[in-house]
């Protein structure tokens, strides 16, 4: 037994060794690649075609960089992103206390509902808010009493489900080369710009990809090291994420264009299940809804087992505390709760509207935040030179922060004006 585990501590060399060794990957796939991608996948297939091929590619390269970026650091450092962000200052520290205890509460009764959304679909033997809190706790007892490897077994089959649904339901659809080249070549129709920076911004996942570093961790990878299998890593992850967004962009092309039918929501979603059914059979019907669930679902337990992490080492960090965080943290046991729990209430009375506009005014500056972070941590003395951002980490990551930059303003124009 202390050969094997000493054996698999040896960072992979080969390519075929490091596909062996992938695990955190795709859990930060399965977790970001959620409903909401989908959504606007579909809504841009439906309006403009296989225009945005290029706009999925440029935004799996970007959050790529994104998520190499936090592994980097870690790997490189020992540290996570809590200890980086307060290297940076106080303020990066409380913004994420802050953003952390609104996200949670909110995106808590919106994951729970959208799996319990997609299981009445299938079986509407009770109602939706009865299958939300049933997903909540069953994701709630999963994370507090399991293991790393069986959340990334269960993970690894949740995508696998969800993958395969949604690409065999895109292959009904194919496009011919003539439409798929044309994607590639990057053009903006006129009424499209927002929506195409939506699809950028949109794929792959937000607070979660902060957590990357934890499931390093409990991998066991360690050291520099090991930064080229976790490139691998990360690089299967957003070829997977792609894939999906990709697919959802040619359902949308190929069988909703025309049609009149707006996808723009989770319950559009079910409708798309309904219209699928109506023209391939009842199979067709339940194959789609599974992807949708395991999109669903996939995406709540990797921020269950994900985000406590990084709020028990924000505890930990302003407590001046030195010690690893771990699943049995009562501060990450915590937050657990605080995910499934009192989100529950917002079943019955609805989102504040004040809750809302706070959510989305912090929810807006996260990624640029993210990117404005790596940039400075990344090319800090904090971090070894061989392990620094080259040129190629600095442009991406700049150009992150500037078009998550411009999606936050436009985010918090429309918060508030929505509310004005």
């Amino acid at each position: 037994m202390t050969l094997e585990i000493n054996q698999q501590l040896i960072p992979p060399r080969t390519f075929g060794e490091k596909l062996k060794n992938i695990g955190p990957g795709i859990v930060v796939a399965a977790t970001g690649a959620g409903t909401a991608d989908l959504v606007t996948s579909l809504v841009l297939g439906t309006q403009f075609g296989m225009t945005f091929v290029w706009a999925i590619i440029v935004g799996s390269v970007l959050k790529y960089f994104l998520n190499e970026g936090v592994g980097r650091w870690y790997l490189a450092t020992g540290q996570t992103m809590l200890d980086g962000w307060q290297q940076l200052g106080k303020w990066a520290t409380g913004y994420f206390g802050v953003y952390s205890i609104i996200w949670g509460f909110v995106y808590g009764a919106a994951a729970a509902s959208t799996s319990g959304m997609a299981m009445h679909a299938m079986f509407p033997i009770m109602p939706v808010w009865a299958w939300s809190i049933i997903h909540a706790i069953v994701g709630f007892i999963l994370i507090w009493v399991g293991k790393y490897l069986l959340f990334e077994k269960v993970m690894t089959a949740l995508i696998a489900v969800m993958f395969i649904t949604i690409i065999g339901t895109a292959a009904l659809f194919l496009p011919s080369f003539g439409d798929f080249a044309f994607g590639f070549v990057p053009r903006v129709p006129q009424g499209s710009f927002i929506l195409m920076l939506g699809l950028i911004g949109g794929v792959g996942g937000t607070i979660t990809m902060a957590s990357y570093g934890y499931w390093l961790r409990e991998k066991g990878w360690n050291g520099k090291q090991w930064i080229a299998a976790m490139r691998t890593d990360a690089k299967i992850a957003y070829l997977l994420t792609g894939l999906f967004t990709l697919a959802g962009l040619i359902i949308g092309a190929q069988f909703l264009a025309g049609t009149g039918v707006s996808i723009r929501d989770d319950e559009g979603l079910i409708k798309l299940s309904e219209m699928l059914g109506a023209e391939f059979g009842t199979p067709m019907r339940w194959m789609f809804l599974v992807a949708f669930w395991s999109a669903a679902y996939s995406s709540l337990l990797g921020v269950w087992n994900g985000v406590p992490y990084l709020f028990a080492d924000f505890i930990k960090t302003i407590r001046k505390n030195k010690q690893e965080v771990s699943v049995k943290d009562p501060a990450y046991r915590f937050y657990l709760f605080w995910l499934t729990f009192p989100p529950m209430i917002l079943f019955y009375f609805g989102k504040p509207v004040e809750l809302i506009i706070l959510y989305g005014a912090l929810g807006a500056i996260f990624m640029p935040f993210l990117a404005l972070s790596l940039l400075l941590l990344l090319n800090s003395k904090t971090i070894a030179i061989e392990s620094r951002n080259k040129w190629v980490p600095n442009a991406v990551l700049t150009g992150c922060l500037i078009m998550f930059g411009y999606l936050g303003i436009q985010e918090l124009v429309k918060i508030f004006s929505r509310f004005m």
